[in-house]
């Protein structure tokens, strides 16, 4: 069950529903995967519409590792995303937001 105030965020991949959530462990292969300098700046990226598609794809897989997903972003080039590219930008910004998150601000 997706609980938003844990940061979870849910993504619809070939018609089946995946939690996502950014686990610290998710949120260190992600400042990897991107060779960010840090994860402030990745967050800035989305919320100023600067962000790529790679950066898209690395914060979903990131996510989906960090709800229990075991796959690879090769896996991820080949299922439809349901709402499309739109969509899986949304879902990477809300995993950011809310992984950056005071409990307060919800």
């Amino acid at each position: 069950m997706v609980n938003p105030w844990r940061g979870d965020v849910e993504i619809v991949l070939d018609g089946e529903r995946h939690l996502m959530r950014l686990t610290l462990g998710a949120l260190a292969e992600l400042e990897l995967a991107l060779g960010a300098d840090n994860l402030i700046a990745l967050a800035e990226r989305f919320e100023g519409a600067a962000f790529t598609s790679r950066d898209v794809l690395a914060v979903i897989v990131a996510g989906l590792r960090g709800g229990g997903w075991s796959g690879s972003s090769a896996e991820l080039m080949h299922v439809q995303i349901e709402g499309g590219p739109l969509a899986a930008a949304r879902a990477a910004a809300d995993l950011l937001a809310r992984a950056f998150m005071m409990p307060s601000e919800g």
